[in-house]
């Protein structure tokens, strides 16, 4: 009967931008005027609809509902394996218009009757798919809603299939990231991780990999700076941020890797399910000091606390580096100050160490495979 439905069902987990075509299809089983299918934990990570339900969701950001509104909560709570219409979550149309929803959304724009269903995804959020109907036809009809409940296997089942797809692309990030020899790992926002690459599970003697996929640096003060840069990513006002990079000690206090938090947002979402961030470590080995770019780029410093670093690690003192760039021994001081805070060291001794051990990260080379065996090495 649905044959073909089916089988574009399908074809949106491979292909998402089918969806507001696929939902507007099934829409008139139900008589309604379109479809929507939202993700969703403790707020809305991402939706999609039919163009003639644009309007439903700027309506939602507008009066600040898109945050998982009542009737997503009560649609959930009911645990119920199949659609359900309005009347199952609220006694009646008073009610109904005690919910922002309702009232200052759907009634509005003429809507106000819709069959929804949750379906639990296997990342732990809930995949809502609703179709919303005109409120001057009256509630959506027990026919319709066997209709419905017919392709409902096949919604949870492509949404099961581009969810794995999409871990499965996460992990191949992570592989990718081993081939060329870098270790990392990616984490989400409770820190928890996703997905690893072997690289980084070496290094026991740096990282300490704790219960509940959770992971923590064996550096103290590392890890006081991990764990407020994976609680800050989305933080207001901390967008801007980029890359926040630090030291990591071993156990003989010298500088071993460098960690950069890598910010997951816009369009890498879809790559990285659930992803909030991914870790990067990069070894330090006894090469010549690196170029200010490098150092700029690895640090977020800027183009003066760069080269200032870089005159640290030639030996330069703050007097001759004040003395050469014309400027105050007080302003040198501070910008050393500022290195300090954004390479995570608390003496300059520290950066000179690891400003003068940076390799480049642009291509692997034997260099590197023996700074990271060395970084990993227990001592004797």
């Amino acid at each position: 009967m649905y044959e073909t439905l089916i089988d574009r069902i399908y074809e949106c987990a491979f292909v998402p931008e089918s969806w507001p075509s696929v939902l507007d299809d099934i829409a008139t089983i139900a008589a309604a005027r379109g479809g929507a299918l939202l993700t969703a934990d403790t707020e809305v990570l991402g939706w999609t609809a039919s163009d003639s339900l644009v309007a439903v969701w700027d309506g939602l950001q507008r009066h600040n509902l898109m945050a998982c509104g009542e009737r997503f909560r009560r649609l959930v709570g009911l645990r119920h394996c199949g659609f359900l219409t309005d009347q199952a979550g609220y006694r009646d149309e008073a009610e109904m218009g005690e919910d922002l929803l309702y009232r200052d959304v759907l009634w509005p724009l003429g809507l106000g009757w819709a069959a929804a269903t949750a379906i639990p995804l296997p990342t732990g959020e809930t995949m809502v798919i609703t179709f919303e109907r005109d409120r001057k036809l009256g509630p959506v009809g027990a026919a319709a809603v066997d209709q419905l409940d017919i392709l409902r296997p096949h919604l949870a089942r492509s949404a099961l299939i581009a969810t794995r797809l999409r871990l499965q692309r996460a992990q191949a990030i992570g592989a990718m990231l081993a081939a060329i020899g870098i270790p990392a790992l990616v984490f989400d926002a409770a820190g928890c991780i996703l997905a690893v690459n072997p690289l980084i599970e070496g290094l026991e003697d740096l990282v300490r990999w704790e219960a509940r996929d959770r992971f923590a640096l064996v550096d103290p003060a590392a890890d006081a700076i991990l764990r407020q840069a994976i609680g800050s990513l989305d933080a207001p006002g901390n967008k801007r941020k980029g890359v926040r990079s630090f030291a990591i000690k071993a156990r003989n206090g010298a500088a071993a890797l460098v960690a950069h938090i890598i910010p997951v947002r816009e369009l890498a979402r879809d790559v990285f399910v659930r992803g909030a961030g991914v870790l990067v470590l990069t070894p330090v080995a006894p090469v010549h000091a690196p170029a200010t770019e490098l150092v700029q780029s690895l640090f977020d410093l800027t183009p003066s606390e760069a080269r200032i670093a870089r005159q640290l690690s030639a030996g330069d003192s703050v007097g001759k580096i004040a003395i050469n760039a014309d400027l105050s021994v007080t302003t040198i001081r501070n910008q050393v100050r500022a290195v300090l805070a954004k390479t995570g060291c608390r003496r300059q001794a520290e950066v000179v160490a690891l400003m003068g051990g940076l390799s480049n990260i642009t291509a692997r080379s034997a260099g590197y495979d023996e700074a990271l065996s060395k970084a990993v090495r227990r001592p004797n």
